[in-house]
């Protein structure tokens, strides 16, 4: 097993330029891609960069697959492309736990396979021909509960919306929460009550309702994401609540989260970059295709949103 690699990046232009030299392209390379969900805004995101990349290069084919949030699903499409004989694999997880069997099945075949956004829970362990290329999830939620931290002045009850139970991100979004309050700065906020959302507004919408029905109070709602953190404020400005008086914080800077941040009703949330992480796996694939060694662990940078700065990430994603 060769020593794994973590390199930074913070766009995809750097991206293209670090994997790719000029006449690096394989032809007519078969690349499938399997997406955990389409129905994310995010995943949608990174979907949509990916479609991009492969068609902006010569004799690279793009097979993309919908997996409808069904590990079974996943992984009956990989072993399709396996099946048909791509040259790569891209895979955005539905079950980061469920990897292990994803990367046997294309380390069987000798295929090439990329992790994109998800951390798969063998990470550590991928064969050399595997990589993973996301944002550090370690900084995430870091970042957000800090500046929420920030806001409250490091005193505050905090509501916390999880994404999927079974999604490595999720998982490492909330610890984040739990590790910034258990800071000397923070240690007066505390979490009195969690619910997951499974990365879903309108879950979050109805969970948020729920809470409100049954007399719950707190002074912020932490998000594991910006669709879920929008579920919260529009089933608290359903009944009239003053949003100035609750900090709001999710992940991703959508543009229906910068929206939210315009109207004053989101205070924080985190740049996720898609188009880097897109354009990379599409670039990471082509080079394991091609043979090439690449770092197994691509990190592209986390960047903390506020209302003085969302502007610079308007057109971003």
């Amino acid at each position: 097993m060769k020593k794994l690699v973590t390199i930074a990046l913070s766009s995809s232009i750097t991206l293209g330029a670090t994997f790719l030299s000029s006449g690096a392209f394989a032809e007519n390379l078969r690349i499938g891609v399997s997406m955990a969900t389409y129905d994310d805004n995010f995943l949608t995101l990174l979907r949509t960069a990916i479609e991009a990349r492969g068609k902006s290069l010569k004799d690279v084919d793009l097979q993309v697959e919908d997996a409808k949030n069904q590990v079974g699903t996943q992984l009956n499409q990989v072993q399709n492309f396996i099946a048909s004989g791509v040259d790569s694999i891209i895979i955005s997880p539905v079950d980061t736990d469920a990897t292990v069997s994803i990367s046997d099945d294309a380390k069987a075949a000798n295929i090439p396979l990329v992790y994109v956004n998800r951390q798969p829970i063998n990470v550590d362990l991928l064969p050399d021909n595997q990589a993973f290329i996301a944002s550090n999830e370690v900084d995430s939620g870091t970042l957000q509960t800090k500046e929420v931290c920030r806001l409250l002045g490091g005193k505050g009850e905090i509501a916390v919306l999880m994404g999927a139970l079974t999604d490595q991100t999720g998982i490492q979004r909330t610890q984040d929460i739990y590790d910034v309050i258990n800071t000397p700065e923070c240690k007066n906020m505390k979490v009195v009550i969690k619910d997951t959302g499974l990365w879903q507004r309108s879950i979050a919408n109805n969970i948020m309702t729920n809470w409100l029905s049954a007399g719950s109070k707190f002074d912020a709602v932490i998000a594991n994401n910006d669709e879920m953190a929008i579920g919260a404020i529009q089933a608290m400005k359903a009944i009239g609540m003053d949003m100035d008086k609750v900090v709001v914080a999710g992940v991703d800077a959508t543009q229906d989260a910068l929206q939210a941040m315009r109207e004053g009703d989101l205070d924080v949330t985190v740049f996720q970059d898609a188009k880097a992480q897109g354009a990379g796996s599409v670039d990471v694939a082509i080079k394991l295709a091609r043979g090439e060694v690449v770092p197994q662990k691509v990190w592209v940078p986390f960047k903390l949103v506020t209302p003085s700065n969302m502007e610079e990430f308007a057109n971003r994603n």
